[in-house]
């Protein structure tokens, strides 16, 4: 767990002992780790040396009070990322005016194989400052959503994520929990009926356009940085972004079989669910098995909010849920 703030294996083995056993020894610990004395002795000095660990007159070592001895060292590891970030901002900025004129093999990589295009995917996201944007697009070739781990890593430090998924996406398993998660966690999502491509986008610096498998049969993608074709990219995204319909999916419980009562304020979480999938495009069967249910059931429940809202027709529940707020998140 400590990894983080640079220290090693045997040297968090340690300290946990120490924390616990104020007053101890060299010898102590190495019978109670089944360390060497040497391993301790390297691990104990390199605490003290920290500020992590005291060690006493005659050879007995207490370990500091850890809310300050590691909120010291959290505290110059964030400075250090501080530091780090400015020279990314310099570095980044230097690279852009080196760019400025460069020929077009300059400003744009190839990229082949499957781990080559999930290594640029994943460094896209992490160069981002401001925002990422995607089209998401299946089959899932490099990475499926749910092992993007550079997302929430970005969305940690306040980085914006927008994205639009193709239509079909929504039919493939398990990826309206991985959309209800994104949404939980901050990322706006929208779907459109049928996207042109994958792409990633980092602020106005960075694009990366999967394309068709080569002649070889490996996948292949371009790397594109700031260009008069990334800003062509970055219009697309924008433009379809303004016309893809909203995707707003509440809560994460399961669904299940059990009938659900209608009460006389507006539709349950499974309801609103529902009405977001069928908005965004799925049809009955599609939306009946992401959410784990029956047709029939899902039947019964449109049928229950067409009562309640007393209209005649799916396309009239429609224009009512979208007006009256029941695809919306409960509470916003």
């Amino acid at each position: 767990m400590l990894d983080a703030l640079g220290l090693e294996a045997d040297d968090e083995r340690v300290y946990r002992a120490v924390v616990g056993r104020p007053g101890t020894t060299v010898d102590a610990l190495s019978d109670l780790l089944a360390l060497s004395h040497v391993h301790v002795d390297k691990a104990l000095a390199r605490l003290v040396d920290w500020g992590l660990a005291t060690r006493s007159a005659d050879a007995r070592f207490t370990a500091a009070p850890p809310a300050v001895a590691l909120g010291a060292l959290i505290g110059r590891r964030r400075d250090e990322l501080r530091t780090a970030e400015q020279a990314l901002a310099t570095f980044a900025e230097e690279h852009r005016t080196a760019m400025t004129g460069s020929g077009i093999t300059d400003l744009i990589e190839v990229v082949t194989g499957v781990d080559a295009i999930r290594h640029r995917f994943l460094q896209v996201q992490q160069a981002a400052r401001h925002q990422v944007r995607t089209f998401i697009t299946a089959p899932f070739v490099a990475l499926p959503p749910d092992e993007n781990t550079a997302e929430p890593m970005a969305l940690d430090r306040g980085v914006l994520f927008r994205a639009v998924l193709d239509r079909e996406v929504l039919a493939e398993p398990g990826i309206v929990r991985d959309a209800v998660d994104s949404l939980r966690n901050g990322v706006q999502l929208r779907v459109a009926d049928r996207l042109p491509m994958k792409l990633v986008l980092a602020d106005a610096d960075l694009g990366l356009v999967p394309l068709a498998v080569t002649p070889a049969g490996e996948p292949g993608a371009v790397l594109l940085h700031r260009s008069g074709l990334l800003d062509a990219l970055d219009a697309l995204f924008e433009t379809v972004w303004r016309t893809a319909h909203p995707l707003t999916l509440s809560g994460t419980d399961d669904a299940s079989e059990t009938p659900v009562t209608v009460g006389p304020q507006g539709p349950t979480e499974l309801d609103r669910k529902i009405l977001a999938l069928l908005l965004a495009g799925l049809t009955d069967q599609t939306a009946a098995t992401q959410l784990g249910l029956s047709p029939r059931t899902l039947h019964r429940r449109l049928r229950h909010l067409m009562d309640l809202a007393g209209v005649r027709t799916r396309m009239q529940l429609g224009a009512h849920a979208v007006r009256n707020g029941w695809t919306d998140p409960v509470g916003t």
